[in-house]
């Protein structure tokens, strides 16, 4: 037998039980244990969310990312989760796929999120794979060695193609980490990793990426209890990340804003935003999965005149040797002793019915 691969046990915990913790407040996958993820607390913008499509190819069955193309207007990127080719699709606004990249040099070992960005020299499109799942890391050990982000230039056409990819190696300051969530600044162009775990973090990759050497992924700041996905908004105002449950904003590393509801999912995976910034896109797994747009709440959205913002407005650079950036702890702010109980048993029941159910 290989190494595991594939989703976590999360996914077999009956829905039930975790919405009724979840609305209770109580740390399960998918909620923030923050002032943010408190009961009653999720915000919504008034025009809520709406179906967009539902894949149509029957190739699609477990896409675990998502990015909207910066260069072709409708086309949204997905992939598939662990166990399938190292393909990218390329899908219209009608749920058909209007591409499908091979990229011929790449192993899809675990891949788990994609962005995009923009090559301010060239302008063209690029898309980043995030081969970084780990179901074997474990608080730090265990797990691979390394993990992998495939960086690819945008076609300027949709039609299938193999496509070559330029591979960065990366490893953490703290030791292997299961993660399914990446992001790029367009702003300073640099690379972001969400763990997914239950003291989840965000992981800042160096400024500049070498290929002769592994790279170093170093924490700045918390990130939301079993993170499945992030992304950047277009303008580089805010990061979101992606829980089972919701998504919470951030305006920097460590520096919430605030949680925005999602749709109910089978298996919440991925998250993008909108290209005018606006509103999220979020997916799940599943053959013909839905893709949903949620509109972002005010306070999230972008400023009218974002090249006018002032540079004390923008969210503060990581430090190039990757300090922490200030911020709640794993567990968010304090809470008194019975919750802190009350969370400890849901956990253990969670721990408990995902043993029995996934056997």
């Amino acid at each position: 037998m290989g190494r595991a691969t594939g989703r976590t046990r999360t996914r077999w915990i009956p829905r039930a039980v975790l919405a009724l913790l979840a609305a209770a407040g109580v740390a399960v996958p998918g909620t923030v244990l923050t002032e943010t993820a408190l009961p009653g607390t999720a915000a919504r913008a008034d025009d809520g969310e709406r179906l967009l499509f539902r894949f149509r190819d029957e190739r699609i069955t477990e896409s675990s990312g998502l990015a909207v193309s910066p260069t072709h207007k409708g086309i949204v990127y997905t992939h598939n989760d662990s166990g399938h080719l190292a393909q990218v699709f390329a899908v219209g606004p009608d749920g058909r796929t209007r591409a499908t990249f091979t990229i011929g040099n790449a192993e899809a070992r675990d891949w788990e999120a994609i962005a995009a960005s923009v090559d301010p020299a060239t302008g063209r499109g690029v898309l980043w794979i995030g081969d970084i799942g780990d179901n074997l890391a474990d608080g730090g050990k265990n797990g691979w060695l390394d993990v992998s982000v495939y960086k690819v230039v945008e076609p300027r056409t949709m039609a299938d193609a193999t496509l070559r990819a330029v591979r960065y190696r990366f490893r953490y300051a703290d030791g292997p980490r299961n993660a399914e969530g990446l992001m790029v600044n367009p702003r300073t162009g640099r690379l972001y990793v969400v763990s997914k775990e239950f003291s989840g973090s965000v992981y800042a990759a160096p400024a500049k990426l070498r290929t002769d050497r592994v790279n170093v992924l170093r924490r700045v700041g918390d990130a939301p209890l079993m993170a499945t996905d992030a992304a950047y908004a277009p303008d580089g105002s805010s990061f979101v990340v992606r829980t089972y449950f919701s998504a919470s904003v951030y305006r920097a590393p460590g520096k919430p804003l605030t949680r925005v509801a999602m749709p109910p999912l089978d298996q919440a995976e991925s998250i993008a935003y909108t290209g005018d910034g606006l509103a999220l896109l979020t997916g799940s797994e599943g053959e013909r999965s839905p893709v949903y747009r949620v509109a972002l709440p005010a306070v999230a959205r972008p400023s009218p005149a974002p090249s006018r913002v002032r540079a004390s407005a923008r969210p503060r650079a990581v430090a190039a040797r990757g300090e922490e950036a200030e911020g709640n702890g794993g567990l968010g702010v304090p809470m008194p002793v019975l919750w802190a109980a009350v969370a400890l048993g849901a956990i253990g029941a969670i721990a408990f019915l995902a043993y029995r159910t996934g056997r």
